[in-house]
């Protein structure tokens, strides 16, 4: 496994999880990886899990109850590694087991899903930290290449039609409903794949972020191929 991650100015390089989690945000740089070449069949403890539901969450418990290869051990341990190093920091990380997200196809002219740009928030101080270990890895994306959708004429315009209710709740009604989280590209945008294996800590929009918030997105995935990803 071995995904070699483009320097861009957004982005921090670390080489322990040490130096991911007390390396801080600053200036324009949002997104931070701890960039690893791990060693192990990933696609074996794929192989290995029952998807239940488009989304299924897999506990230690699961992945200790599997009969793997020497290779597809050594990949467990290294999941159950990074679980243990981000409850030990204090996050709450699932490991997912994806078919496909849920799509939004309710509107034509926007997109609230995790397929298009967008950014996460939360009322409190955190980062949001992933990892892909198998299948098609998400993307991230410079902010000055890229355009809040609420602000494109056209979207909010439509966005306008179809609020009910006084002017002054506008702004209101669009961050209720997700709306501003969401980022068109510029047509010269040049996407950053998080690639697997790398584990990320990337900007969340929140009170204490001296920082603009990552945008990013989850991928399209390929073809008869599930993604075995650890999120928190």
């Amino acid at each position: 496994m071995n995904d070699r991650i483009p320097d861009r100015q957004q982005m921090a390089k670390v080489s322990s999880f040490a130096e991911l989690v007390n390396t801080n945000f600053e200036d324009a740089i949002n997104a931070v990886c701890w960039q690893r070449d791990l060693v192990g069949d990933f696609k074996e403890i794929v192989s290995k899990l029952r998807l239940e539901e488009n989304i299924t969450e897999v506990t230690a418990k699961d992945l200790l109850a599997l009969k793997l290869s020497g290779n597809g051990n050594a990949a467990r341990d290294i999941i159950l590694k990074d679980l243990q190093l981000l409850s030990d920091f204090g996050a709450q990380p699932s490991l997912n087991l994806l078919k496909n997200y849920e799509r939004d196809d309710e509107f034509d002219f926007i997109s609230t899903d995790v397929y298009s740009f967008h950014v996460d928030r939360s009322p409190v101080g955190t980062s949001t930290f992933l990892c892909t270990y198998a299948g098609a890895a998400s993307d991230i994306l410079p902010n000055n290449q890229a355009t809040q959708k609420i602000l494109i004429p056209e979207i909010r315009e439509k966005l306008g039609h179809l609020y009910q209710g006084s002017e002054q709740g506008f702004e209101a009604f669009l961050e209720e409903n997700y709306f501003d989280l969401h980022y068109e590209p510029k047509p010269d945008a040049v996407p950053v794949n998080l690639g697997q294996g790398h584990l990320w800590k990337l900007a969340v929009d929140n009170p204490e972020q001296k920082v603009l918030p990552c945008i990013h997105r989850a991928p399209k995935e390929n073809d008869g191929e599930y993604r075995l990803l650890l999120i928190c």
